[in-house]
């Protein structure tokens, strides 16, 4: 018996005893499995990129060894996405071959734009299928040689053309394959392989094919309608539907690099529906063990720089610094503050400048463009050895994440933003995908992401409004001091353009709730305290400046008070919202005179006049309707037990008592079904005396407490006075409500 082997089969041939009847040779095949203890990975890897990063963290899930070729080398291999390339991968292959054993597997894969979804086991069952040496990777487009399609073998199904950017084979094999190549760096790798292959000579000689349907290798150039997501078992595979083949290796070639960012998110095991964001809790940099300073979330020596981008009026500004000063900013010294207002005493309140290094203020009187301080901001913290990070922010970004910066920092991502949303849309601070022309596309997963059904750290295209960038990525890949222009793009998708040619890799994670985008659309500036009349446009924020701090507590904490028969007391109105009211009017500044001609109402005359500002004369009559309706509405039906009311009203105003000007108001009935009287500032501090007196019950409400509104009937029961108030002003604000 005579056996010959080799890596695919055991041939067996039995020759029997010559006798008086034919020779009977009986040849078996016996398959042996690959060991994968004989494949090793080769890439090219000049530099350690993010791609590379994300190639070898999904080569070690699948336990693959990997051999980098040329780290640390200068790349002169070109630019794929403008002309053909990359001899000097073969240079670095052929001088690798010169020293391997030749009973070594190899597998030959670029690294920056490529993820595993599979093991070595798999790879090399459908390798050894194949019954051929060397098996390349198929392409749906012939590059780079257009010419040489009709010299290509024609098959019956599946892709026709050679991908380089990944292959299989024995070493022998290889070194044959690569023996003749005397290139340059700059040389095409994908056109030196495909003369091969259309060479039918060197092709059975080397035993070449190509991975028609993609069972090992998946192009993505020319074929993303075929590759889909598969969710499995725990894992994530890429499939492709057209062949219903499920690829090991996935390749972003060519102009795919966003969509092999986006596979990247999921593929191998990144996220998946079983155990959510895994890939999160890698390469993180972890703060737990370092000294604290000051605050619960930051550390000592971290140095900041801070970018505040003012670009248009924008409401709430003194709210965001004081927010600011609140998350996760440490005392100085630690950070500048960089700042680019539009109005630049307006807009920015500087209680809090004593509490950084430095403040530098860019104002437009500098006459610098919004991308010229984007980029003084970058400068400034490279030339600082001690900046770690930048941190930009827009003004209009509400982050109510004390630890938006920790959190940020321990990702340990070369870019990162917080997701950040625009309330009661789908509108956030980042793109899942672009569109073919540059611009806003959605990703399948945008709104699981949004609406945070998905929750991980998520590799995207387009970030803008809040991010945070490494210093050393600044330093290093973006180098570049005009990184906010390119061609006629606007200012960040020129940012997300440039980071993205750089390789670097921009995340937005949406792992823990951080805060939301004001609306600036409609801002006018033409009032003392504009953000008053955001309560349509931003009604969340506005809530939380105007509305007091406790009445979402008022049924279950019980806090309506009833200090006469059918008067309630609560709190509606913040502190903040009664100053803000009172200097409106008095800034306003044209107070009725008291009397009962009043050309403001209809009929011109009024019984019990006060000394006054209506709120229609100030423009604040929709936004006070809007007060009512969603603050005193629910609790007047609740009070009120099957009375509904929408809140119409005729008369609502701001009413001043002075000692020498109205002191009081004598009795009377309101002209409506009840009656809202709220408090706008402080007895004993802003004045004495005052108070309302309800004539049939012979009650008092005599200390009304800032903020707090009286709620009464207006008609026939509640007969009610002003009393006197006896030194400094009174403001309230009253509304007939139902007339």
């Amino acid at each position: 018996m005579d056996i010959y082997t080799n890596e695919h089969n055991v041939s067996c041939h039995l020759t029997m005893p010559k006798l008086h009847r034919p020779t009977l040779t009986l040849v078996i095949y016996l398959n042996i499995v690959l060991s994968s203890d004989n494949l090793l990975v080769l890439t090219v890897a000049t530099k350690e990129t993010d791609g590379f990063r994300r190639f070898m963290r999904s080569a070690r899930h699948f336990n693959y060894t990997v051999k980098v070729l040329g780290n640390g080398d200068t790349w002169n291999g070109g630019d794929y996405m403008t002309a053909p390339g990359g001899g000097q991968k073969v240079n670095l292959l052929k001088a690798a071959l010169q020293n391997m054993e030749e009973d070594k597997l190899l597998l030959f894969s670029h690294s920056y734009d490529v993820v595993f979804a599979s093991g070595p086991k798999e790879l090399l069952k459908k390798f050894q299928q194949t019954n051929h040496k060397v098996v390349f990777s198929a392409e749906t487009l012939i590059w780079p040689d257009r010419h040489l399609e009709d010299k290509y073998p024609h098959v019956r199904e599946g892709k026709r053309f050679l991908g380089s950017g990944g292959f299989i084979g024995y070493v022998p094999n290889l070194k044959e394959m690569v023996s003749d190549w005397s290139g340059k760096d700059n040389d095409s790798d994908q056109l030196f392989f495909t003369k091969i292959y259309i060479n039918p000579e060197k092709r059975k000689s080397i035993n070449i094919t190509l991975d028609n349907k993609c069972r090992m290798f998946q192009n993505l150039y020319g074929s993303l309608d075929e590759v889909v997501l598969k969710f499995e078992d725990g894992r994530v595979r890429a499939r492709n539907v057209l062949y219903d083949t499920l690829p090991v290796i996935v390749h972003g070639n060519g102009p795919t690099k966003l969509q092999i960012n986006y596979l990247g998110n999921y593929i191998p095991k990144v996220w998946t529906f079983e155990t959510g964001c895994s890939g999160c809790l890698e390469d993180l940099r972890p703060l737990s063990g370092l000294k604290v300073v000051g605050f619960p979330c930051l550390v000592e020596y971290h140095w900041w720089f801070i970018g505040i981008f003012i670009q248009q009026p924008t409401p709430f500004v003194s709210v965001f610094f004081e927010r600011l000063h609140k998350t996760g900013i440490p005392p100085k010294p630690t950070q500048t503050l960089h700042l680019q207002p539009g109005e630049r005493n307006k807009l920015y309140n500087g209680d809090h400048g004593t509490d950084y290094l430095d403040v530098k203020v860019i104002g437009p009187e500098e006459n610098i463009d919004r991308e010229t301080s984007r980029n003084l901001g970058f400068e400034m913290c490279r030339q600082d050895k001690d900046c770690e990070y930048f941190f930009s922010v827009d003004i209009e970004v509400v982050l109510k994440n004390k630890d938006t910066l920790k959190i940020l920092i321990e990702q340990n991502e070369p870019v990162i933003a917080p997701m950040i949303t625009r309330e009661g849309r789908l509108w956030t601070n980042f793109w899942g995908a672009l569109s073919a022309d540059g611009y806003y596309a959605r990703s399948e997963d945008y709104v699981d992401i949004v609406q945070r059904r998905r929750v991980g750290v998520w590799n995207v295209p387009y970030l803008t409004k809040v991010y945070m960038v490494k210093a050393s990525v600044l330093r290093e890949e973006l180098s570049a001091n005009d990184l906010f222009s390119f061609g006629n793009m606007d200012m960040d998708m020129a940012f997300c353009h440039n980071v993205r040619n750089k390789g670097v890799f921009m995340y937005v994670t949406n792992m823990h709730t951080f805060g939301r985008l004001l609306s600036t659309e409609n801002y006018q500036m033409t009032h003392l305290h504009n953000d008053l009349w955001q309560i349509f446009e931003n009604p969340m924020d506005w809530e939380e400046r105007y509305i007091h701090e406790n009445y979402t507590k008022i049924m279950r904490d019980k806090l309506i008070e009833t200090p006469c028969p059918d008067v309630y007391w609560f709190p509606i109105l913040s502190v903040t919202g009664c100053d803000h009211i009172v200097e409106e009017m008095e800034n306003f500044g044209q107070w009725s005179g008291g009397g009962n001609t009043d050309t403001r109402i209809q009929g011109g005359y009024e019984n019990v006049p006060t000394i006054d500002i209506h709120m229609t004369q100030i423009n604040y009559q929709k936004e006070w309707h809007k007060i009512l309706l969603d603050y005193v509405a629910p609790i007047t039906e609740k009070m009120y037990p099957g009375y509904y009311t929408k809140a119409q009203f005729e008369l609502a105003f701001v009413v001043r008592y002075k000692p020498d000007e109205q002191p009081l108001l004598r009795p009377h009935h309101d002209a409506s079904t009840f009656t809202v009287n709220i408090a706008l500032n402080q007895k004993q501090i802003d004045y004495q005396g005052g108070g309302c007196r309800f004539l049939r019950y012979n009650c008092s409400v005599e200390a009304p407490r800032k903020g707090w509104a009286l709620m009464h009937p207006g008609r026939l029961t509640h007969y009610h006075e002003g009393l006197r108030v006896t030194a400094g002003t009174r403001y309230i604000a009253v509304s007939f409500v139902d007339p």
